[in-house]
Protein backbone atom coordinates (compact mmCIF):
# COMPACT_ATOMS: atom_id res chain seq x y z
CA UNK A 1 0.00 0.00 0.00
CA UNK A 2 1.27 3.53 -0.77
CA UNK A 3 1.80 6.13 1.67
CA UNK A 4 -0.09 9.24 1.32
CA UNK A 5 2.55 10.77 -0.21
CA UNK A 6 3.53 8.47 -2.56
CA UNK A 7 0.40 8.53 -3.74
CA UNK A 8 0.16 12.22 -4.09
CA UNK A 9 3.40 11.42 -6.29
CA UNK A 10 1.83 8.83 -8.48
CA UNK A 11 -0.98 11.05 -9.13
CA UNK A 12 0.98 14.12 -9.86
CA UNK A 13 3.84 11.87 -12.16
CA UNK A 14 2.78 13.33 -15.93
CA UNK A 15 0.66 16.42 -15.89
CA UNK A 16 1.02 19.87 -17.45
CA UNK A 17 4.36 18.73 -19.76
CA UNK A 18 5.70 18.00 -16.53
CA UNK A 19 7.08 14.24 -16.55
CA UNK A 20 7.85 12.59 -12.99
CA UNK A 21 10.91 10.52 -13.40
CA UNK A 22 12.57 9.62 -9.96
CA UNK A 23 12.09 10.76 -6.74
CA UNK A 24 13.08 10.30 -3.05
CA UNK A 25 11.19 11.48 0.02
CA UNK A 26 13.15 12.76 2.96
CA UNK A 27 11.61 13.83 6.48
CA UNK A 28 11.26 17.47 5.55
CA UNK A 29 11.61 17.52 1.46
CA UNK A 30 12.07 16.10 -1.65
CA UNK A 31 14.48 15.45 -4.74
CA UNK A 32 13.06 15.18 -8.06
CA UNK A 33 14.34 14.33 -11.31
CA UNK A 34 11.44 15.16 -14.14
CA UNK A 35 11.47 15.86 -17.28
CA UNK A 36 9.91 19.08 -18.62
CA UNK A 37 8.80 20.61 -21.95
CA UNK A 38 9.46 23.99 -20.80
CA UNK A 39 9.49 26.45 -17.57
CA UNK A 40 5.98 26.91 -17.65
CA UNK A 41 5.67 22.98 -17.50
CA UNK A 42 8.00 22.87 -14.54
CA UNK A 43 6.24 25.99 -13.07
CA UNK A 44 2.67 23.98 -13.40
CA UNK A 45 3.96 20.61 -12.41
CA UNK A 46 5.76 21.52 -9.03
CA UNK A 47 2.94 23.46 -7.76
CA UNK A 48 0.34 20.65 -8.72
CA UNK A 49 2.43 18.28 -7.52
CA UNK A 50 2.98 20.76 -4.25
CA UNK A 51 -0.53 20.87 -3.46
CA UNK A 52 -1.12 17.28 -3.81
CA UNK A 53 1.45 16.66 -1.12
CA UNK A 54 0.25 19.22 1.14
CA UNK A 55 -3.08 17.92 1.34
CA UNK A 56 -2.17 14.36 1.73
CA UNK A 57 0.42 15.42 4.57
CA UNK A 58 -2.38 17.79 6.06
CA UNK A 59 -5.00 15.19 5.88
CA UNK A 60 -3.05 12.67 7.81
CA UNK A 61 -1.34 15.07 10.14
CA UNK A 62 -4.98 16.48 10.61
CA UNK A 63 -3.97 19.89 10.24
CA UNK A 64 -4.36 23.05 7.65
CA UNK A 65 -2.61 25.60 6.12
CA UNK A 66 1.09 25.78 4.21
CA UNK A 67 3.46 22.78 4.17
CA UNK A 68 6.37 24.02 2.37
CA UNK A 69 8.48 26.88 3.96
CA UNK A 70 10.18 27.26 0.31
CA UNK A 71 9.68 26.84 -3.17
CA UNK A 72 11.47 24.49 -5.05
CA UNK A 73 15.24 24.53 -6.67
CA UNK A 74 15.54 24.13 -9.87
CA UNK A 75 18.78 22.89 -12.05
CA UNK A 76 18.59 21.83 -15.98
CA UNK A 77 20.78 18.12 -16.15
CA UNK A 78 23.11 18.89 -19.55
CA UNK A 79 25.15 15.70 -19.69
CA UNK A 80 25.12 11.75 -19.41
CA UNK A 81 27.64 12.21 -16.04
CA UNK A 82 25.28 14.88 -14.74
CA UNK A 83 22.15 12.58 -14.97
CA UNK A 84 24.34 9.96 -13.47
CA UNK A 85 25.14 11.82 -10.58
CA UNK A 86 21.50 13.19 -9.69
CA UNK A 87 20.03 9.61 -10.14
CA UNK A 88 22.42 8.12 -7.99
CA UNK A 89 21.96 11.17 -5.36
CA UNK A 90 18.14 11.28 -5.23
CA UNK A 91 17.82 7.65 -5.46
CA UNK A 92 20.46 7.10 -2.40
CA UNK A 93 19.44 10.07 -0.33
CA UNK A 94 18.01 8.67 2.72
CA UNK A 95 20.97 6.27 3.16
CA UNK A 96 23.23 8.43 2.82
CA UNK A 97 21.84 10.37 5.43
CA UNK A 98 21.22 7.43 7.22
CA UNK A 99 25.26 6.62 7.12
CA UNK A 100 25.69 10.06 7.90
CA UNK A 101 23.86 9.11 11.31
CA UNK A 102 26.10 6.55 11.80
CA UNK A 103 23.59 3.86 11.28
CA UNK A 104 24.65 0.75 9.49
CA UNK A 105 23.68 1.10 5.51
CA UNK A 106 24.46 -2.07 2.88
CA UNK A 107 26.16 -0.57 0.06
CA UNK A 108 23.72 -2.51 -2.38
CA UNK A 109 20.52 -0.86 -0.59
CA UNK A 110 17.93 0.75 -1.92
CA UNK A 111 16.20 4.08 -0.13
CA UNK A 112 12.71 2.48 0.23
CA UNK A 113 10.79 5.69 -0.02
CA UNK A 114 12.61 6.32 -3.38
CA UNK A 115 11.59 5.45 -7.11
CA UNK A 116 14.03 3.14 -7.07
CA UNK A 117 12.22 0.76 -4.82
CA UNK A 118 8.73 2.48 -6.17
CA UNK A 119 8.77 2.21 -9.87
CA UNK A 120 5.20 2.09 -10.26
CA UNK A 121 4.86 6.37 -8.97
CA UNK A 122 6.93 7.09 -12.19
CA UNK A 123 6.79 7.16 -15.41
CA UNK A 124 9.46 5.98 -18.42
CA UNK A 125 11.74 8.73 -19.57
CA UNK A 126 11.53 10.02 -23.21
CA UNK A 127 14.85 12.02 -23.58
CA UNK A 128 17.78 10.32 -24.41
CA UNK A 129 19.68 11.79 -21.40
CA UNK A 130 17.61 9.87 -18.63
CA UNK A 131 16.25 6.95 -21.09
CA UNK A 132 19.59 5.71 -21.68
CA UNK A 133 22.38 8.55 -22.16
CA UNK A 134 23.37 8.46 -18.48
CA UNK A 135 24.60 4.68 -18.68
CA UNK A 136 27.16 6.02 -20.26
CA UNK A 137 28.79 7.77 -17.44
CA UNK A 138 28.55 4.95 -14.89
CA UNK A 139 32.11 3.14 -14.55
CA UNK A 140 32.23 0.27 -16.12
CA UNK A 141 32.28 -3.20 -13.93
Amino acid sequence: MLSPVARALAAAQERFGFRLVHFSVQANHLHLIAEVEDERALARGMQGLGVRVAKALNRVLGRRGKVFADRYHAHALRSPREVANAVAYVQGNALIHAARRGEAVHPDAIDPMSSGWERQIVVEPRTWLLRCGWLRAMPSP
